[in-house]
């Protein structure tokens, strides 16, 4: 019992946290600027705040919160993360079972017949008779070295593995399904957009056919609006291609067929900017982001592997007894019982080092995984500073997109009147209507942007997955072992 209370290897301890107090060089990041347009509001930044395990209804839409559910609900990705889950959590509880002695129950029941003249007597006489035997054999292989527990300890970090790759896969398809969202709203907004430019443009160009006719400007002036014409069209059909295929990966993302589009969508107009964005402490990070804690349940199983190698390296211990009775009648009779008790050891002296370096392998392969701990931990610092940079200058993009479209918009009203009065020519008109243009375009992307940016943050920072409390059954161990919950009920049918 005092060799048992002990295991080969060594124990694993979690990696601590960098020692680093912020993601950027200045101690405090500043508030965004803000802009006089739809999602242009300042954001500011609060070190050390909680995240919502339900950040997507900080946007306040609706619609975007039902895209969100319907996905994590219908989409195959998160109901096979849960059932991988559920398979290393069973497989982790099989394995449990070899620390406990094994017992197997035996019986059996045969009648026979026999004769005399089997041993020479003649003439034979025949007899018949009923012979029984039950008996209760158990064996124990005694984890001295903790082998068999560090094998156990490898399959429980394998299901945290498989519990945070779950945590991961909810991470990615909810940012998925949000940046897809307003991606689409964007691409809707640029569309209508380019219709109304393309509608005044046709208006105009009506117009200067019309002084055209009466012979008041030239056939060039026509042409050079028509031209602008057909570039603006020319723009249009690009974005109804991006707006289809992005309807497309919404719908995979929800779980649907393109065919089962219902056309609901998100507007831009309908979103609300989150004024306070939390910024979790770096020593927290680590115990967030999925993917950090991935890795270290990758590390901890490396960890356990090389227990199992050095204790594989050692005498292994058995215990083994069984006791009975056999006889044709009476059974558990003094004259029937029959018991055995038996002990054995084994250590392998030559094997051309094959265990030896089972172990080494086991270690290079720690090594290995601790390397790519490191690297996950610097990766997700990484995208947390990405994300407030993003932020911080995407809104100086939105602001100035906001700034330019208003001084296109003014330039076109003037070279318009300008051009009436016969002070500038048609060409000057033709190079502010495609400022102003870009400009609105420009400007509706740098909108969603920030709205984008915003969850790419929530993303970076592990998503809030610690303050869910949803409900995952299918990650559960069942309580009826035969019980099959396939989504097809014929294949459920054919399993029995």
């Amino acid at each position: 019992m005092l060799l048992a209370s002990c295991a080969a290897g060594p124990d694993f301890i979690p990696p601590s946290a960098p020692s680093v107090v912020g993601y950027a060089s200045e101690h405090r990041l500043a508030s965004t600027v803000s802009a006089s347009v739809v999602g242009g509001n300042a954001q500011g930044f609060v070190p050390g705040s909680d995240i919502s395990g339900y950040w997507w209804m900080l946007f306040r839409s609706r619609q975007l919160s039902a895209f969100v559910e319907e996905a994590v609900r219908n989409h195959p990705d998160v109901q096979a993360a849960q059932l991988a889950l559920r398979n290393a959590r069973e497989s982790a509880l099989a394995q449990q079972g070899g620390l406990f002695p094994q017992v197997t129950a035996n019986g059996s029941t045969e009648r026979e017949q026999a004769t005399s003249a089997q041993s020479g007597q003649w003439p034979g006489q025949t007899s018949t008779y009923t012979l029984y035997n039950a008996s209760v054999s158990v064996s124990y292989a005694l984890d001295i070295w903790g082998g068999t527990r560090r094998q156990v300890e490898a399959l429980q970090a394998q299901a945290d593995y498989q519990a945070f790759k779950l945590e991961a896969t909810y991470l990615a398809l909810t940012a998925n399904v949000v940046t897809a969202a307003i991606t689409d709203a964007s691409l809707r907004d640029q569309i209508t957009a380019i219709e109304e430019i393309i509608k005044a443009e046709s208006d105009q160009l009506a117009r200067i056919q019309r002084q055209f006719d009466i012979g008041a400007i030239s056939k060039s002036d026509v042409l050079s609006q028509e031209a602008t014409l057909a570039q603006a069209r020319a723009t249009l059909a690009p974005l109804q291609k991006q707006l289809a295929q992005q309807r497309n990966q919404l719908m995979a993302y929800l779980g649907r067929l393109p065919s089962q589009d219902r056309g609901e969508h998100v507007r831009l107009a309908d979103l609300r900017l989150p004024g306070r964005l939390p910024v979790s402490l770096p020593s927290t990070l680590v115990r967030q982001r999925p993917d950090i804690r991935q890795a270290e349940a990758t590390l901890h199983q490396a960890t356990a592997t090389v227990g199992v190698g050095i204790a594989n390296l050692l005498p292994q211990l058995t215990l083994s007894g069984s006791y009975g009775a056999s006889g044709p009648e009476r059974l558990f009779s003094p004259d029937t019982i029959v018991w055995s008790a038996a002990s054995s050891v084994s250590q392998k002296l030559i094997d051309g080092g094959t265990l030896y370096h089972t172990k080494e392998a086991d270690v290079a392969a720690f090594e290995q995984d601790l390397a790519l701990y490191k690297s996950a931990v610097v990766t997700a610092f990484q995208n947390v500073a990405d994300s407030l940079r993003a932020i911080q200058y995407d809104a100086a993009t939105l602001k100035a997109q906001a700034a330019a479209e208003k001084a296109t918009s003014d330039s076109l009203a003037m070279a318009v009147e300008q051009f009436k009065t016969g002070a500038v020519p048609y060409v000057t008109v033709i190079n502010a209507q495609q400022s102003y243009l870009n400009a609105r375009v420009s400007r509706i992307k740098a909108q969603a942007t920030r709205y984008t940016d915003t969850a790419a943050l929530f993303q970076s920072l592990g998503g809030g997955w610690w303050n869910r409390t949803d409900e995952t059954p299918d990650a559960q161990p069942r309580a009826n072992p035969g019980y099959f919950a396939g989504p097809d009920k014929k294949a459920q049918e054919a399993m029995r």
